[in-house]
């Protein structure tokens, strides 16, 4: 079997209601592509039928795996995915598809060729968001802004659920991640900066979701506390190994 030139990750909690309209646009968008791909929706700690929805689409396609993840965390369920998957670009999915699917070809070759990590931003010129409510924009600039005073001053959108690794970078930055909740991103991109990997921002078309499980303030003291745990692994050399 030939290596996939598109891994497409999937982490999958409590997404019953979604993930099957998800996952039927995703693979008819694969199905009329010309290179080989795989998807792998990685479920954690659900307690609906998330688990069993994806099994029953690896029955239908082949290329889609259904895989189950003892503990909770976005971030533990996007590690194990990056780590099974063996494709040559790696591609993180949310599963609410808040960026249509079509996108992913803008973030591999030949649209864009020379990268190691590509992460969608609503940021970048050329980006657009729908129906987003003004607070929501306002708090997510000011949570950009503490992850740029902090860790990453040079990313405008970190935080967008849509990225894109080289699978030897992945294989390379993945195992050195700690932090297995929400901002797990934040910690990754750290260490592919302080390796000196190219990161590039690609401008998106995103809409905004009602349903969305981002909890701003909740999650920004969360952050705060991730952000000062890089800083401290990242002094002590744990990123270094």
């Amino acid at each position: 079997m030939s290596i996939p030139l598109l891994s497409i990750i999937i982490p999958a909690y409590n997404e019953e209601a979604r993930l099957p309209d998800t996952l039927e646009q995703v693979t008819s968008f694969l199905n009329a592509q010309t290179y080989p791909a795989e998807v792998l929706v990685v479920e954690n700690g659900s307690q609906d039928r998330t688990l069993e929805i994806a099994r029953d689409f690896s029955q239908r396609f082949p290329y889609l795996k259904a895989l189950h993840v003892e503990g909770r965390g976005k971030g533990l369920a996007v590690r194990h995915g990056m780590l099974q998957a063996t494709g040559a670009y790696r591609f993180i999915c949310d599963a609410d598809l808040s960026m249509p699917i079509t996108e992913v070809n803008c973030f591999i070759p030949p649209i864009l060729p020379e990268f190691d990590i590509a992460i969608a931003s609503r940021e970048a010129p050329g980006a657009v968001r729908y129906n987003e409510p003004l607070y929501r924009h306002l708090t997510g600039r000011l949570f950009n802004l503490v992850v740029r005073l902090l860790a990453l001053p040079d990313l405008h959108d970190t935080q967008c659920g849509f990225k894109c690794f080289r699978g030897a970078v992945a294989d390379e930055i993945f195992p050195l991640q700690t932090i297995t909740g929400w901002s797990f991103d934040v910690e990754v991109l750290f260490i592919a900066c302080q390796r000196g990997y190219r990161v590039v921002e690609v401008p998106i078309p995103w809409y905004f979701s009602a349903e969305s499980k981002v909890r701003i303030f909740r999650d920004l003291a969360r952050v705060a506390l991730d952000l000062i745990a890089i800083r401290r692994n990242a002094w002590s050399g744990k990123y270094k190994t």
